[in-house]
């Protein structure tokens, strides 16, 4: 251990037994700590969100899709054999995506209509695990409807619908949209409103009558065993298709923007946050200035015993330092501990006060999830750090900048 570093440890000894200026040490090392900590578990329980958020609106998609320019895939039978011979493709299915309205007793509403093999699309996507009312069993004359399209509409498991579409069709009254009666026999819950409130499931054969795609689809979904390595698996299957006139699209593709406002929330949320510990580290300018202050009569006898400027900077350079460092330590430790036990935290609240932060009913997600990135640990850590020197700079040289003979003479 250095002399400097020794000298500045016993400062911080002596400051308890100060009054003022063991409360202004106190409080800079707290604000520190409280900062470092908020730091933490805010972004810990933002990515524990975003995570949440990415898992519900990713097992709702499929994993990417390979269609026609044309927007009708003709041949889809060999063009999925070749999808499933490529490797990391676990599994495809054909589908067909169209707009319609969807009539009732009870009004009517424009809807997102997908046709599907129901043991297909079960393989590649996860919308239709969840039944709240039926099953996934898709009869000939049967459509699937998510829970919040239901609700609006009023209709339940058994009713009876008509699926007006945009293509028309001739006969003997003359041109009228396609439309077809079906029966409602599921109601499904995706946990996403952008599926629940829009979406129906009919038969891909039923899909083909109504919008004249004749053995035709509009695409094939896959499901790919990397998600992060979707864009590549799916260049793969378009190459191996060996028709230019396939294209592919990813889920980071279908999803970029929800992407992009996830990782932006979270940037600007750390940003304002960080201010917390810029305000600390202010303080411990403040709180190092009045330290040097109370301080020259020593800096003044150091100096005398032959202690240069250069050793007089670093004594106070030191005792900053330690006190930042404690503070980003134990902001750290805490930040993490509440971060691991934030939902029995916020459970216990929630009992205490008596209602939810959460309602199931109004959020898509209900709970306080976490989820502790090193990454994240280490760039708290380091920014605190680095604003803990900057603040330590100034003060020090200052110190190393006493005019010993003037302290020495009103002693």
């Amino acid at each position: 251990m250095s002399i400097e570093f020794d000298i500045s440890n016993q400062y911080l000894r002596s400051n308890r037994k100060k009054g003022f200026v063991s409360f202004i040490s106190g409080v800079s090392m707290i604000g520190l700590i409280l900062g470092v900590m908020t730091l933490v578990t805010v972004l810990s329980v933002m990515n524990g969100f975003h995570q949440e958020l990415r898992d519900r609106v990713l097992s709702a998609i499929s994993h990417s899709t390979i269609s026609d320019y044309d927007g009708a895939l003709s041949n889809w039978q060999d063009a999925q054999t070749t999808i499933n011979q490529t490797p990391h493709v676990i599994n495809s299915a054909p589908y067909i995506e169209k707009y319609a309205l969807l009539n009732t007793s009870n009004g009517a509403q424009g809807i997102s209509v997908r046709g599907i093999i129901p043991e297909l699309e079960t393989q590649t996507s996860v919308l239709l695990d969840n039944m709240k009312l039926g099953d996934s069993n898709l009869a000939k004359s049967g459509i699937l409807l998510g829970s919040g399209l239901a609700t609006q509409l009023g209709v339940t498991l058994g009713d009876k619908v008509t699926l007006l579409t945009p293509q028309l069709s001739s006969s003997i009254i003359g041109v009228q949209p396609r439309f077809k009666r079906f029966s409602v026999s599921g109601i499904f819950d995706a946990g996403v409103n952008e599926y629940d409130n829009n979406l129906a499931f009919i038969q891909l054969k039923q899909a083909q009558l109504l919008y004249s795609m004749k053995n035709k689809v509009s695409g094939i979904r896959l499901k790919v065993d990397d998600l992060f390595n979707a864009r590549s698996i799916t260049q793969t299957a378009v190459k191996r298709l060996g028709n230019h006139q396939y294209y592919g699209i990813d889920w980071t593709q279908q999803k970029a923007n929800f992407i992009k406002a996830l990782n932006l929330e979270k940037q600007m949320i750390g940003i304002v946050l960080s201010l917390i510990i810029a305000v600390a580290a202010f303080n411990i300018v403040s709180m190092m200035v009045m330290v040097v202050t109370d301080k020259t009569a020593d800096i003044a006898i150091l100096r005398t015993l032959g202690m240069t400027p250069k050793r007089i900077v670093k004594v106070f350079f030191y005792q900053g330092l330690t006190i930042g460092i404690i503070g980003i330590v134990i902001g750290l430790m805490l930040g993490v501990l509440l971060a691991l036990n934030i939902e029995a935290i916020v459970s216990s609240i929630e009992t205490l006060l008596g209602f939810e932060f959460f309602p199931k009913d109004v959020f898509y997600i209900n709970r306080f999830p976490s989820e502790i990135q090193l990454n994240d640990i280490i760039m708290i850590a380091v920014g605190a750090f680095i604003l803990v020197i900057f603040a330590s700079i100034y003060p020090a040289k200052r110190a190393g900048k006493v005019a010993i003979a003037k302290v020495l003479n009103h002693e």
